[in-house]
């Protein structure tokens, strides 16, 4: 039971991240497309502002729970995706230094600058997360020995990239409807029919994903052996489809609200479907790395337990104050104010 529990933590961690992260990664990501002056591209900074650097936490949370809690998956996952990883890691430290020095100089082509580190650091990781998510459903070459019989280019197999087009496609809705939120007039309004337009193609990806996941992977045999579970990918579709016909009566906070309920459901539908599994092998099933066989010690997880039960509801108390405490519109007063970006 308590390999069950940390195993579902450990999925609804990296779900809450991407839920909360990608919508600045998908912003990140719209940014040059979408902004018209440099008001609009300041408006798109400061909408994302509070909250890039907090939404980063829960990435490290669902790093540091994967090598506290199951070492030997986090061992062979950090050196059989070591590529992957290493340049997504690259493109955070890219997009939070663009951030940061964006402002520093009053000059275009700094500016310039700084926005295609952005816009690359933003849309590389969330490409590549998809990629190497996709690539776990899959099932990755690993020996015996835990070595990747592969290389960077084997990653990126059809699946593999339509997975990173998956991630991709739901990061820029969510990302466009919290523009929409958080913009004033005419920017609000492009960026809601940017987030009406981007749905019909990612609900075209999310069903050839699908279908490349009943087709590549094992993830629905959990689904079909307890159908109960089902209901995971049924409330999936549903918060897909909501949030269109949020959109459609431009309700942009409900739309936001069903997006991130897409992005969670869509993470817990691959968690459950790879159950034991947490790096499955595409060589040999005895060579996947499991719960059961890469789990940190019962008393190490009892321990670990009552401390991720103490502190992760003080971190989302924490980030839900941020979001009510910043939750109004980028205006031209907030612009103004020296810590504007």
């Amino acid at each position: 039971m308590l390999l069950i529990i940390w195993f579902l933590l450990w999925g609804v961690l990296w779900a809450v991240y991407f839920m909360l992260d990608g919508f600045d990664l998908g912003l990140g990501a719209l940014n040059p497309f979408i902004s018209r002056s440099e008001k609009d591209r300041r408006i798109i900074y400061n909408s994302m502002g509070p909250f890039w650097d907090g939404n980063e936490v829960w990435l490290i949370t669902a790093g540091g729970v994967t090598f506290a809690a199951f070492p030997t998956a986090y061992a062979v996952m950090f050196s059989s995706l070591y590529t992957p990883l290493l340049l997504i890691l690259f493109g955070l430290i890219l997009r939070g230094v663009a951030f940061e020095f964006r402002s520093k100089v009053d000059n275009p082509g700094w500016r310039l600058l700084w926005d295609i580190c952005h816009f690359f650091g933003s849309f590389g990781p969330a490409l590549l997360l998809g990629v190497a998510f996709a690539n776990i459903f899959k099932g990755v070459p690993i020996d015996g020995e835990g070595v990747l019989q592969g290389s960077l280019l084997s990653l990126l197999n059809p699946y593999g990239i339509l997975g990173g087009l998956l991630f991709v496609l739901l990061f820029l809705v969510h990302g466009a409807l919290w523009l929409a939120v958080k913009a004033p007039g005419d920017l609000e309004a492009r960026a809601g029919r940017a987030a009406s337009g981007l749905w019909w193609f990612l609900l075209l990806v999310a069903v050839l994903f699908l279908g490349g996941t009943w087709s590549e992977t094992k993830l629905f045999n959990n689904y079909l052996a307890r159908p109960f579970l089902l209901v995971v990918p049924l409330a999936l579709v549903l918060a897909l489809l909501v949030t269109k016909g949020f959109i459609v009566v431009r309700k942009w906070v409900a739309a936001w609200l069903c997006s991130a309920g897409t992005i969670v459901l869509a993470t817990l539908f691959g968690v459950i479907g790879l159950y034991p599994n947490l790096l499955p092998s595409s060589l040999d099933p005895k060579f996947s790395m499991t719960v059961y066989n890469s789990a940190s010690s019962p008393l190490t997880l009892k321990i670990m337990l009552a401390v991720a039960l103490v502190f992760v509801p003080i971190v989302m108390i924490y980030q839900a104050w941020a979001y009510f405490k910043f939750g109004d519109k980028v205006t031209d007063e907030a612009l103004t104010q020296d810590e504007a970006y």
